[in-house]
């Protein structure tokens, strides 16, 4: 009896707190910001896309073509930054490149960076560096652009009277563990961030995502730019959190209309990639730990307790958490263009799998293990 009403309190307690997050989801694609891939007004102000490759080969050249193809910025500068690639990146850029005036190339050394950076942020500070416009655009080379996307996400920015936007592009995924893991990068802060306190200065109620970072460079420098962030791993929502104690104003937007992703290739890459970031995502071992469990118990008991449980009252609990995280998780994908069925009735395991990758990245930050891109993280 104890074990029933254990499993009926806990499945209750987990699908009430589904449904509120789901509710949150609601809430938030209402009023969620869209920049649009139609055509739009030309942007006055200088444009400086900004595009740090190391190691990309594979992904550059599909990149770097649609950044030259934006409509309705006839004032664009592109500077990439090849930073000390060995794959034959730097070799792709200037042939897509061309003799395109617009292009700025910065050949990187193959060095690690200076005391207290991190790669990616001394790569953004270089490129930041020498940028002449009005805004910056930090672009990954994952990321492929729909023509209007920077003039789109410019006028968003100005338009709102804000200082950073960050559109999330929609996230491709091809291979069964990216279908499982990567939905929920858009999902993530549509479910679990309040838009209206994310609209206001507080640096705590933040996302952004470095794949599509826009940014007015004045409001960056005073805000120290990546030289405040320099050893963040996740350094995207880091700049949005140093320019909010600044004085400024950021949110992330649903660029999923604008931009799309394959941020990583296959299991390995997934795996890697995670690890890497994860263990800093939360702040610190006791916070990552809560957010671990709260994922079992908000989504992993409810399901598990439909399925097993013999109480029907705890039956219900749990089928009313499962169908409110594949509702949520529904939800998103339908407004993204995301993959639909059978992927969102996966919800639980696509959760329990970011668990699971969390627990292995503190584990290998603990043991000192990780790295990315040939460098020590």
């Amino acid at each position: 009896m104890r074990q029933r009403n254990l499993a009926r309190g806990l499945a209750q307690a987990g699908a009430l707190a589904s449904v509120l997050i789901t509710a949150n989801t609601v809430a938030n694609l209402r009023v969620v910001q869209r920049p649009s891939a139609r055509p739009c007004p030309e942007v006055v102000e200088r444009i400086s896309v900004l595009l740090p490759a190391r190691n990309e080969a594979r992904r550059v050249s599909a990149c770097l073509a649609s950044i030259l193809s934006q409509e309705s910025v006839p004032d664009l500068e592109v500077i990439v930054l090849d930073d000390g690639s060995t794959d034959g990146t730097g070799e792709i850029v200037h042939r897509v490149a061309g003799h395109d005036a617009r292009v700025k190339i910065l050949d990187g050394d193959d060095v690690d960076p200076p005391n207290g950076w991190l790669g990616k942020p001394w790569a953004c500070h270089r490129l930041a560096e020498a940028a002449t416009g009005s805004v910056l655009v930090f672009i990954d080379a994952d990321v492929v652009l729909s023509p209007y996307a920077v003039a789109s996400a410019v006028a968003a920015m100005r338009q709102g009277g804000l200082d950073l936007v960050s559109p999330y592009p929609r996230q491709r995924a091809e291979s069964p563990v990216e279908r499982l893991t990567q939905p929920l990068v858009t999902w993530s802060w549509l479910a679990t961030l309040p838009l209206g306190l994310a609209a206001g200065p507080r640096p705590a109620w933040s996302a952004a995502i470095g794949q599509f970072l826009v940014v007015d460079a004045g409001a960056y420098r005073a805000a120290g730019g990546h030289a405040a962030v320099a050893d963040f791993v996740v350094e995207d929502v880091a700049v949005l959190r140093a320019m909010k104690s600044a004085g400024f104003r950021g949110m992330p937007m649903d660029g999923s209309e604008i931009a799309q992703c394959r941020m990583y290739d296959g299991a390995s890459e997934v795996y890697e990639g995670y690890c890497k970031s994860l263990w800093s995502v939360f702040g610190s071992v006791p916070a990552a730990a809560g957010a671990v469990s709260a994922m079992v118990l908000i989504y992993i008991v409810p399901t598990a307790v439909a399925l097993a449980s013999r109480d029907v009252s705890a039956r219900r609990w749990g089928l009313l958490g499962y169908s409110s995280a594949v509702a949520g998780r529904a939800l998103v994908a339908h407004r993204t263009g995301e993959r639909m069925l059978p992927d969102v009735l996966a919800q639980p395991v696509s959760v329990g799998a970011f668990a699971a990758l969390t627990v292995a990245s503190v584990l290998r930050k603990r043991f000192g293990s990780l790295t990315w891109s040939g460098r020590s993280v």
